[in-house]
């Protein structure tokens, strides 16, 4: 879908108001996209590429494997579950912190147990191209802002609907809290979600809050009601007036609205990436014209050569030839029937 502006279908009720720049309600199974504010803008996405991540990670690494806690990871900027350094934790429990608490030091790691920095950022990079969200660039594992970093809410949402197609990612994304393990004789401690949806929101899935000082607040979350489970993604909002989970739980709302009312979809999330066309080459069925024409002279010209070669110049002396052989022996035989006939005459 390309549209720009607000897309709403027809005969739809107006939107509630909310502070994002952009944002997408969409059908979380069949991925109808029930209502937009323009879906291809191009934002900042904050932790909510970490989504982008979690998928890398799922599809890559065993969840038993243990990875090594470090400095590096530790001293990452922003929001951090308590990663130290010579701790041991699972791919489980690190993803579990990736997507419940946002921590900049479970994405470090996880970076880095996938090859590094900069082979993670490929393989994100990659599933995105793969999966058809060709807006968004990861420019860090994270969502800590980057140069080149950019996504949409079309691309969120598509994301986040690869993500929940995961089982491993369906349940981090609505566990409420789980234990996490020290380091260096610290004693572990208990992790619990921040998405402040879970658990008040009825039939809440989950979701992925995200916050910096260039992409603003940012939200993804799902929920289901009446068979139907519903997406919503908001980028580059306040918190003028309320959170933005909040103010996703009114876009929500207005969805499950839509859904009761059967309304026509305004457009569709893509599968995979779409295959490259060909361009149309005006000049291709003049080519072939001119190349019929040239083919139909050539013919032309073939058939010419093959009269010449029977009836022109070397066929036309070949007859002539050999019609006067035939006069020849036409006349010899004459010749000799008169001779024949001159002897019969002298002996009678």
């Amino acid at each position: 879908m390309g549209e720009c502006g607000l897309v709403q279908p027809e005969g739809g009720a107006a939107p509630p108001p909310v502070t994002s720049a952009t944002w997408i309600v969409s059908d979380l199974d069949s991925g109808a996209v029930l209502a937009a504010k323009d879906p291809h803008a191009r934002e900042r996405p904050a932790s909510l590429i970490k989504v982008l991540l979690a998928i890398a990670v799922i599809r890559e690494l065993r969840p038993e494997t243990v990875v090594e806690g470090t400095q590096e990871d530790a001293n990452q900027e922003g929001t951090r579950v308590g990663i130290g350094p010579g701790g041991r934790y699972t791919v489980d429990q690190l993803l579990h912190a990736l997507v419940m608490r946002s921590g900049n030091d479970a994405a470090h790691a996880l970076a880095r147990t996938l090859g590094g920095t900069e082979a993670a950022l490929e393989k994100m990079n990659s599933l995105a191209g793969e999966l058809g969200a060709l807006d968004t660039r990861a420019a860090t594992p994270s969502g800590l802002d980057g140069p080149g970093m950019t996504t949409s809410a079309y691309d969120q949402s598509l994301i986040f609907r690869a993500a929940m197609a995961h089982e491993e990612f369906e349940e981090a994304v609505k566990t409420r809290k789980i234990d996490f393990p020290g380091y260096a004789g610290k004693p572990g401690f208990q992790v619990n979600n921040d998405n402040r949806l879970l658990g008040t929101y009825d039939g809440f899935l989950g979701g992925k809050t995200g916050f910096t000082d260039d992409s603003r607040h940012t939200y993804v979350g799902a929920a289901e009601r009446d068979g139907r489970r519903l997406v919503v993604v908001l980028l580059r909002g306040e918190r003028e007036t309320d959170p933005l989970a909040v103010q996703g739980a009114s876009l929500l709302d207005y969805g499950f609205s839509l859904a009761a009312q059967d309304t026509k979809p305004v457009g569709e999330l893509v599968t995979k990436s779409p295959e490259a066309q060909p361009k149309p080459n005006p000049n291709k069925q003049s080519e072939a014209s001119e190349s019929a024409g040239e083919d139909d002279t050539a013919s032309s010209s073939n058939e010419s050569e093959s009269e010449r070669s029977a009836f022109g110049n070397v066929g036309l002396p070949l007859v002539i030839l050999a019609g006067i052989a035939i006069l020849a022996t036409l006349a010899m035989w004459l010749r000799r029937r008169r001779a024949r006939a001159a002897r019969a005459a002298s002996h009678g």
